[in-house]
């Protein structure tokens, strides 16, 4: 079943994956020419205009774009949370639904399997997954920056680690949804929306101290990328709510699912 499930998925997940790595391929191999001494001197003069709630926003009130580190510690990681938390929505919204999209989900019926090991087989191959896009995106990474220049290897590794405290959580919840629904269709559009709501909600917490408090209501914030840029640490409590919520989420998913009716 695990072997099943984990072919079926590779193709979703090396699209996934390899979106990423050439992403930032493109910028290991470029950056070295396009940041120079004037280029830089105009970025500098370009980040003097906006406000300082902006650039903390994506971290460049704390690392310099001047090197492929410091976009990554900026940009780059942004753009890596919003991908893992896309990719790991659609599948915990789709691992289990697609069964009954596909009208597969009464072959597996005729077989002596119950419904609690469909389910956990899903979840461990969904796991998998997850951890290989993170582990085999830092790989990548390590030796990339390795051969490109000098770079804090703990705080690397710490803001590598960081995907998956938002991953994690998108995956469990959004299993959870997908337990009543039928169609992949209305998912897709609640995974996509919840996605993308957290990540705005996040960036508008940082813009003022007026809305700080939208971060609660934002998946996002338990990717403490900030601190673990300033104190090269993960915060325990933000590693504590990250699996409470995990394992709250895919508990009540394997009891709706014991419960709902295949149509």
């Amino acid at each position: 079943m695990i072997k099943r499930e984990l072919k079926i998925n590779l193709k979703s997940f090396l699209i996934w994956e390899l979106i990423l790595i050439g992403m930032f391929l493109i910028v290991y191999l470029i950056y070295p020419y396009i940041i120079t001494d004037e280029t830089m001197k105009s970025m500098d003069e370009l980040m003097g205009i906006f406000p300082e709630e902006v650039l903390k926003t994506f971290n460049m009130d704390m690392s310099s774009i001047a090197t492929a580190y410091g976009w990554l510690k900026t940009e780059g990681f942004m753009f890596v949370l919003l991908i893992v938390g896309i990719y790991s929505s659609l599948l915990g919204g789709n691992i289990v639904l697609k069964e009954e999209n596909d009208k597969t989900i009464e072959f597996l019926a005729t077989l002596p399997i119950k419904r609690s090991k469909i389910l956990v087989n899903k979840m461990i191959v969904s796991m998998i997954y997850i951890f290989s896009m993170v582990l085999l995106l830092g790989i990548f990474n390590y030796i990339a920056l390795t051969i490109s220049g000098d770079f804090d290897q703990k705080q690397f590794l710490l803001l590598s680690i960081t995907p998956l405290m938002i991953g994690l959580p998108f995956f469990a919840i959004n299993l959870l949804i997908s337990t009543f629904m039928h169609k992949t269709k209305k998912v897709v559009g609640i995974s996509l929306g919840m996605v993308f709501i957290s990540y705005f909600l996040n960036i508008c917490s940082e813009l003022s101290s007026k809305v700080e408090f939208l971060k609660y209501f934002s998946i996002y914030t338990l990717a403490d990328t900030r601190n673990v840029i300033s104190e090269i640490r993960i915060n325990p409590i933000i590693i504590i709510i990250s699996i409470v919520i995990t394992i709250v989420f895919i508990i009540s998913s394997y009891i709706r699912y014991q419960k709902k009716e295949f149509i």
